[in-house]
């Protein structure tokens, strides 16, 4: 029988294999987390297995720092730049939306964004029906359709529209304005060193400095 630590350590890097090909999937084809750990771990392990050893899924923040990593050994010429025009387009997008009180979440947040990235944002509301007639107001062409809660399934899904601007997609989840507080509270849970799970218009004009100098320079 193999002794436990053998067991964990065979587990762990298990987790890392399929963490690896879980986020090649995600780089190079814009699959969801979900989908690529599933896919992977059933290449990797084959089908029986991978239904058995559920221990040795990766979680989303550890395929998130592989996706980090793969862009920065085979995109590390393009990403940086992909990166900051989504981030610039999502200010903007987020300015328009300021009275709904937007914040950033996803990979264009935490820098894992690549080709096939879209621009998530939290938009919060008296309704969903505000915001999306607001857009169409403004002649965006939105479509409709439903997202898990931030709080996890065990609450209903929200309203999400999607849109194009300046060439990009855009997925605005609509949350009650009730729900502004416990989106505040996660945010302040997060223990220090931690990738912000959110961001405001002023942050994400911070971490534009902070992260794309050169973009004041240029």
């Amino acid at each position: 029988m193999m002794p436990n630590h053998e067991a964990n350590d065979q587990v762990a890097l298990l987790r890392a294999e399929i963490a690896a090909a879980a986020a090649r999937m995600v780089a190079q084809d814009g699959a969801d987390y979900g989908t690529a750990k599933r896919k992977a771990a059933r290449r990797i392990l084959g089908d029986a297995q991978a239904n058995s050893l559920r221990d040795a899924l990766p979680d989303d923040a550890q395929i998130e720092e592989e996706v980090r990593q793969y862009h920065a050994l085979f995109n590390a010429a393009t990403q940086p730049a992909r990166l900051l025009k989504l981030r610039l387009i999502a200010l903007e997008v987020m300015e328009r939306l300021a009275e709904y009180q937007p914040v950033l979440t996803g990979p264009v947040l935490n820098g894992s964004a690549g080709e096939h990235d879209d621009i998530r944002l939290q938009l919060f509301a008296d309704s969903a029906k505000e915001v999306q007639i607001f857009l169409l107001n403004k002649n965006v062409n939105i479509e409709i359709s439903e997202s898990e809660h931030f709080k996890g399934p065990r609450h209903d899904p929200v309203e999400t529209v999607s849109f194009l601007w300046h060439g990009e997609g855009v997925h605005a989840e609509l949350y009650e304005q009730q729900d502004l507080r416990g989106a505040r509270k996660k945010k302040n849970e997060q223990k220090a060193g931690d990738r912000p799970a959110r961001a405001d218009i002023d942050e994400l004009r911070a971490l534009i400095a902070t992260e794309h100098p050169e973009h004041g320079n240029a």
